[in-house]
């Protein structure tokens, strides 16, 4: 166990990020399935605009690689305007 106050604070620290970045990270997967499984093309166009902020956003904390982030958005484009 940490000796140092500063090292209990970093645990506890770490905990709730990896929480954070877990449901931020389960969140952003599920908003990705369900825009896979949209058969109205207005409705998808509307839906990739959301699922790719998502993915901006964890791209920039570190939640996923830049490039992951990249290819999932070039992907999910590609998927939308085959509708």
């Amino acid at each position: 166990m940490a000796n140092h106050k500063s090292a209990l604070k970093r645990i506890r620290s770490n905990e709730a990020k990896r929480l954070r970045n877990k449901y931020q990270h389960k969140t952003t997967r599920n908003a990705v399935r369900d825009l896979r499984t949209i058969e109205d093309k207005k409705d998808a166009e509307g839906k990739l605009n959301t699922v790719i902020s998502m993915l901006d956003k964890l791209a920039k904390n570190n939640i996923i690689h830049k490039n992951k982030a990249a290819n999932l958005k070039s992907k999910l484009t590609k998927h939308v305007a085959a509708l």
